[in-house]
């Protein structure tokens, strides 16, 4: 079983980017919901769920990526 180190690097700075959104999504929506009379209100909340669901999104992609770099098997490429 072998890992594959430039997958899991990839992975790990997947999971950097998940933590960063993770934490600006819910400040983000916390601001448009303190601020509901402002004129921004609406682009902000439009805002603030994109990056919640970027956060999601990103979290699945690295765990895959993770799984993928522990866990598969590499691929024998045939000298034809």
């Amino acid at each position: 079983m072998h890992t594959d180190k430039k997958l899991l690097v990839k992975g790990l700075k997947y999971i950097a980017y998940t933590i960063a959104l993770m934490f600006t999504a819910p400040l983000v929506l916390y601001q448009a919901f303190k601020n509901e009379t402002h004129q921004w209100f609406w682009p902000v909340l439009i805002i603030g769920f994109i990056l919640a669901i970027l956060a999601i999104g990103f979290g699945f992609y690295s765990i895959k990526l993770i799984m993928d770099a522990l866990f598969s098997a590499k691929k024998k490429t045939t000298g034809s």
